[in-house]
């Protein structure tokens, strides 16, 4: 059975009818989640629960991830109000002459730069919308478009401690980002062929097809367009070489703040910062700590050496496990005091990064491109797409390992 049975699109009455009659009750829920989690985050701080030293080296260690959050969030929810993503997708339309295949490779490529550039959330916030509507526009399925985007922002995601919060999170004990890139590009490159190789022989018949190129579009406003553009072609190298990422990152979120403030002041908005997901990021960051603290968690942190290439795939197996039960983002918390040096923090995160493809909640990104594609009115069974999350993940995470093992 293809994986393409399980999902449709419906016009735009079902998608208003979707919205609608489910937005409240899921962000409703949402909502009241985050909120509990924060409560009992500010009740462990207050009452000592947490140990105040605790406390204080724990602030700041996350003040500036969450500062970049912030600042990165901020510059593509601009970059894309000034169009830079549209324009793109109606370039890569033109690229492709036609041929979905050479379209596929373009948009691959579009995935897996905004993932390790820009995050794996920009890409299943922003990328995807993008892709899917390209897709529409001329007249393809959308469906592996909209996979390729949500697989290749969790798997893609290992690259550069900037792709990812918890890989920003183990950066930090790694020596910085050349100590990173060294451990982190070779199972990188397995996370992005593997998931690749798999949607390309599922779908084969929709990509091996042919479009009519669509006429090109211009951008409503060109200044803003090229500034937002030039601001993105210079931030993009500055975050992969820079140690601490949040100071090129909100240089460029200040940079873009003014330019809107000029030339479309109405897109300047308290939107535009991810409330929730610094919420639920802070929330989850206190809880783990003090579970650490108190000594909750000491079975699952005994260190592990990571020369052993059966200590390494143990590490990724069972941060994988973890993330797909309970989120990648707490399950690397969870696990980070079992990985004793940088090639087992390597393993850690091959598992929670590249693992978390089976259940719709393993990691934010997955939720989030959820949410996007069904505004668009595309709907999914989770069933088919749990069963193809796993015959990806399993092997991608074992590759990775493997490719780990011949760097390290």
């Amino acid at each position: 059975m293809r994986l393409a049975h399980g999902i449709r699109s419906s016009g735009a009455r079902e998608i208003y009818a979707h919205e609608v009659g489910d937005k409240t009750r899921r962000l409703g829920a949402g909502t009241w989640i985050v909120g509990g989690l924060v409560a009992v985050a500010v009740v462990c701080v207050l009452t000592g629960i947490l140990p105040g030293a605790d406390a204080g080296a724990l602030g700041a260690r996350i003040a500036p991830v969450l500062g970049f959050v912030v600042a990165i969030t901020i510059v593509a929810e601009l970059a894309r109000d000034a169009a830079v993503f549209d324009v793109v997708a109606q370039r890569l339309a033109r690229w492709g002459r036609g041929r979905v295949l050479l379209l596929w490779g373009l948009v691959i490529a579009l995935a897996v730069v905004s993932t390790v550039f820009l995050s794996l959330d920009t890409t299943a916030v922003i990328v995807t919308p993008v892709v899917v509507v390209l897709a529409q526009s001329i007249g393809v399925p959308p469906i592996p478009f909209a996979l390729a985007t949500v697989w290749l922002a969790n798997t893609a995601s290992l690259a550069l401690p900037v792709s990812n919060l918890t890989n920003l999170l183990a950066a930090s004990q790694m020596g910085g980002p050349g100590t990173f890139f060294a451990l982190s590009w070779a199972p990188t490159l397995v996370g992005i062929l593997i998931p690749v190789a798999i949607l390309t022989l599922v779908h084969r018949r929709t990509l091996f097809a042919a479009y009519e190129v669509p006429p090109p579009r211009r951008s409503a406003d060109p200044v803003l367009f090229w500034s937002a553009t030039g601001i993105l072609v210079v931030l993009m190298p500055l975050l992969a070489l820079s140690h601490d990422v949040w100071i090129p990152a909100s240089v460029a979120a200040l940079a873009l703040i003014v330019l809107f403030a000029v030339r479309r002041r109405r897109a300047l908005r308290l939107g535009l910062v991810p409330w929730q997901a610094l919420a639920l990021a802070a929330a989850l960051f206190v809880i783990v700590e003090t579970l650490h603290a108190r000594g909750i968690l000491d079975f699952l942190t005994t260190p592990i050496a990571g020369d052993g290439p059966g200590d390494l795939f143990r590490l990724a197996a069972l941060g994988a496990v973890s993330a797909n039960a309970i989120n990648n983002l707490p399950a690397y918390l969870v696990l980070e005091p079992a990985a004793g040096d940088p090639v087992a923090l390597m393993a850690l995160l091959i598992g929670v990064n590249l693992g978390p493809l089976i259940t719709p909640w393993a990691s934010l990104a997955t939720l989030l491109w959820h949410h996007r594609i069904a505004a668009l009115g595309v709907e999914i069974r989770w069933g088919l797409f749990m069963m193809w999350g796993t015959i990806a993940a399993i092997p991608t995470v074992a590759v990775a390992v493997l490719a780990l093992l011949l760097v390290a």
